[in-house]
This record gives structure tokens, C-alpha cells and sequence, in this order.
């Protein structure tokens, strides 16, 4: 649908939506502001906010919006908005949606963002204070194509969306920070993909890239599944067809085929074919190699392994290696603060998840990592987040202050669900996650206390 909109809010409120705005005006104690939405977008893209806002110019086209006390942050943080959107608009087509403003919501947003069309919801936990985390706004402003304009039939198909998006994130890392952060994302992404596997079981027909939802409330299978296993198909598809060259018209002529439609997977392999078999009839042969079933309905992780440049992970995964070889007598004193400072963000946190492959450590081994980097305090999340989970498979209960202050200042579900269930898994955890969540609750966002209470089984 397209659509108009006129909303009335009591001043000195703003109201913004998913829309260009038209204008505004006065009437008495109120301020009503115009919107029009002239793409057509499904249902579930119309968003509204109402609050105490401010604004910062980016761009032309590009604005940030947050409670006026964090907009300088905000407007820092996300100084590349216009730059990553002309990348964006390299690797894929032209930017159709007019404007492209982000709008920092209060921490219990239970998501990294919502790619409302015109207005991303980003979450404040993406404030680093370095920049370093601005991968989440290359996803959102990628969903402008994939997602916003072509768009998932229904929740079953949910990776056309964030697999085709997640797919698009990389490449535009990529030309912004070079192949290597591609790599490194990618070797992540299967270490999330891996995880969810394990959670949800690697028979749990929920693990398919194309599950069948009869009689299922989705969020119940929102994973990580049809981001990076959806991902990890088309990386392979890519490499599989002889590379971007051969891949990148086609997935031009994807989007340029369905923009303005909602289609299911059946959709998209027909293009897949019908677009080979016209520009490069020897592809075709490979596709009908590959065995579909597998890839789209079967559960568990994907039949093919994708290969990833080893070289970016080496530095961090010889410090991981180390810290373990170290433990045997203690020998903590040869780590150094420098350690890890030329290390991306992405770096630090496959150092954490390889130590935590070897699961539980030692006290005292943890505590001279803590001693060493810092890590508890960190500011950046995502390395934050590693750190305490790191923690909590080796019942490293020293950190459950620190685990409590992070439940208790964001509900990003990416980070609260595993946190508590880690914590309430710790035999010294259990009542403090329950007490915790108990105290929480009203907090968080009602998608995000519903899942948590699941976990903990309340």
C-alpha cells in the first residue's frame, strides 16, 4: 500500500513516521504533522512515533532523531549514514525512497534496528563511541531494497528478507572496510548460525531455511537462521557461479524484477534460473547440481561449507591460543593491554568466542583477562556481551554485577535472552536471573519479556 497521514500531538511533542514529511502546522495546544508514503510497502512497514525529539542534519537526504539529551552522541555516532548509503546504492541500485533518517530509540528496544522505510529504529546500544558498530545501519539501509522493496510473502519466507539483507551488509563492509571485515563477519555469522543450530536442536524443523509455520507465533522462531544461513546460500551461490562479477548483475536484476512484490522462495529460484538461462546458459548446469531440498527445507546447518579467509583471524586466534596454552602454570604476566588494541571490533569478539570454545576457564585465568583488557566495563556491547558470556560458561560469577547492570540498562534481545539464560544455567545464577527479570520486567519490550520468561521457564 501507499498512504497519507495527518497526526495531531499535543506540543512540544514531534510525531514521525515512515514517511516523507509534508509539512506541519499549528492548532492551538497542538501540532499536526503531514506525511506521505508514495512507494507501496506491506502492512507491517507503517511505523509512528511520538516523543520528546530532536534532529541532526547528516545529509540532504539523511537525519538522525533522539531524545534531545543524546542527539550530539547520536549524531557522531552515525556521521557516515550519507556515505554508507552511496555504497549501498553502488552495490545494488539507486536509493528509491527519498529520505533516509535513523531514529535512536530508548534502550528496551528489543531489536539492533527496524527498517521502517524512510526512518530506521536503530537501538542505543549500537553508541560505541568509535563508530565501530555502524554494520547494524549498513543491515538497515540494506532492508531498503531487500525487504522494503522486495518484499517475504509471509514469515515462512523470512529470509529473503534478512538473508538477501545480511548478504548485501557484507558487501557494502566490504567496499567500506575491505574484504577482510567481510571475512570476519562471515566467520561470525556462522558462529551465530552454529549457536542457534545448537539451541533449538539440529533436528528442529525450525532450523530450516524455509520452515513451515502452521500453527507456530513467529517470534517463537525468530533466530538467527534466516539471517546467516540465508547468507551463507547466496555466498555460496556467488562463489558457486564465478564470483560478483557473474553474481552482482544478477542480484541487480533480482531486486529491478520483484520491487514492489511480496514473493516466496519459489519466486526467487525461478528468477534464479530464468535470469541464468538467458545471460549465461552454462550456469545452469551448476544450479541444477545443487541439491535444493537440502539447502531450503531440511534442518540443521547448511550441507555445504562455505570457505572464509583465514588470514584476518589470525592474529586474534593466536592471542586466544596464548591465553589457553598460558593456564597451565599461569603464566599471565607476558599479556600486555596492547594486546589487543589494533584489533576491530570484529577481531575482539572472535578472540572472546574462541576461548569460550574451550569453556569453563580457570578463575584466575579470567580474572587476569578481566585485569589485562578491561573488558568488564567495556562499552562497546557487542565485545561486552562477549565477555560475559565468556564468563558465565565458566561460572566466573565475579562478573554478575556487571551481568545484572547490562539486563538492567537495555532489553536488545540479541544480548538479554542469552545473558539470562547463561546466568540462570550458572549454579550460583539461578535465583539472581529469576530476581533479576522478576525486577525487569516492565522494562523490557513485551516481545522480549515473553521470550525471556520462556527461557527461564516462569
Amino acid at each position: 500500500i501507499s498512504y497519507s497521514a495527518n497526526v495531531r500531538v499535543p506540543k512540544p511533542l514531534t510525531a514521525l513516521m515512515s514517511a516523507i514529511a509534508t509539512g506541519s502546522r499549528n492548532e492551538g495546544n497542538s501540532t499536526v504533522f503531514s506525511f506521505e508514503q508514495q512507494t507501496t510497502i506491506p502492512s507491517y512497514l507503517i511505523a509512528l512515533v511520538v516523543g520528546n525529539l530532536a534532529s541532526a542534519k547528516i545529509s540532504d537526504r539523511c537525519a538522525v532523531w533522539s531524545e534531545p539529551e543524546n542527539i550530539d552522541a547520536c549524531a557522531w555516532e552515525f556521521a557516515e549514514m550519507e556515505t554508507i548509503l552511496q555504497t549501498a546504492e553502488d552495490v545494488i541500485s539507486p536509493y528509491l525512497w527519498g529520505r533516509y533518517d535513523l531514529l535512536v530509540l530508548p534502550p528496551s528496544f528489543p531489536y539492533g534496528g527496524m527498517e521502517n522505510p524512510c526512518l530506521t529504529f536503530v537501538t542505543p546500544t549500537l553508541l560505541a563511541g568509535d563508530r565501530s558498530l555502524t554494520d547494524v545501519i549498513a543491515h538497515e539501509i540494506a532492508h531498503s531494497w531487500s525487504g522494503n522493496l522486495v518484499t517475504a510473502k509471509n514469515w515462512e519466507h523470512f529470509w529473503l528478507n534478512e538473508g538477501w539483507t545480511t548478504f548485501f551488509e557484507r558487501k557494502i563492509v566490504s567496499r567500506l572496510s575491505g574484504e577482510d571485515a567481510r571475512q570476519l563477519s562471515c566467520v561470525i555469522g556462522e558462529a551465530d548460525l552454529l549457536e542457534s543450530i545448537d539451541f533449538y536442536g539440529k533436528d528442529n524443523p525450525l532450523t530450516a531455511l524455509v520452515p513451515k509455520l502452521d500453527g507456530v507465533d513467529p517470534d517463537d522462531a525468530y533466530s538467527t537462521v534466516p539471517y546467516d544461513k540465508g547468507a551463507h546460500l547466496l555466498y555460496y551461490l556467488e562463489h558457486l557461479l564465478g564470483g560478483p562479477a557473474v553474481f552482482e548483475p544478477y542480484m541487480r536484476s533480482y531486486i529491478q524484477t520483484y520491487q514492489g512484490r511480496s514473493i516466496g522462495t519459489e519466486d526467487w529460484k525461478s528468477h534464479l534460473f530464468s535470469y541464468f538461462t538467458s545471460n549465461d546458459s552454462a550456469k545452469v548446469e551448476l544450479l541444477n547440481s545443487i541439491e535444493w531440498d537440502k539447502w531450503l527445507t531440511a534442518p540443521g546447518m547448511p550441507p555445504v561449507s562455505n570457505y572464509y579467509d583465514e588470514r584476518p583471524q589470525k592474529a586474534c586466534l593466536a592471542l586466544a591460543d596464548r591465553w589457553l596454552n598460558a593456564a597451565s602454570d599461569c603464566a599471565y604476566d607476558q599479556f600486555l593491554p596492547t594486546d589487543i588494541e589494533e584489533f576491530s571490533t570484529m577481531q575482539r569478539v572472535i578472540f572472546l568466542s574462541r576461548l569460550a570454545d574451550s569453556a569453563p576457564l580457570q578463575s584466575s585465568m579470567l580474572a587476569a583477562i578481566d585485569s589485562t583488557y578491561k573488558l568488564t566495563g567495556y562499552r562497546n556491547c557487542e565485545v561486552r556481551f562477549g565477555w560475559l558470556a565468556l564468563a558465565l560458561k565458566s561460572n566466573y560469577m565475579d562478573v554478575s554485577s556487571a551481568v545484572v547492570n547490562m539486563l538492567s540498562t537495555q532489553g536488545r534481545m540479541k544480548y538479554t535472552r542469552p545473558l539470562y539464560r547463561l546466568l540462570h544455567a550458572c549454579p550460583d545464577g539461578r535465583s539472581l536471573a529469576e530476581q533479576t527479570f522478576l525486577r525487569m520486567r516492565d522494562f523490557y519490550h513485551p516481545i522480549c519479556a515473553r521470550m525471556v520468561e520462556k527461557d527461564l521457564g516462569l
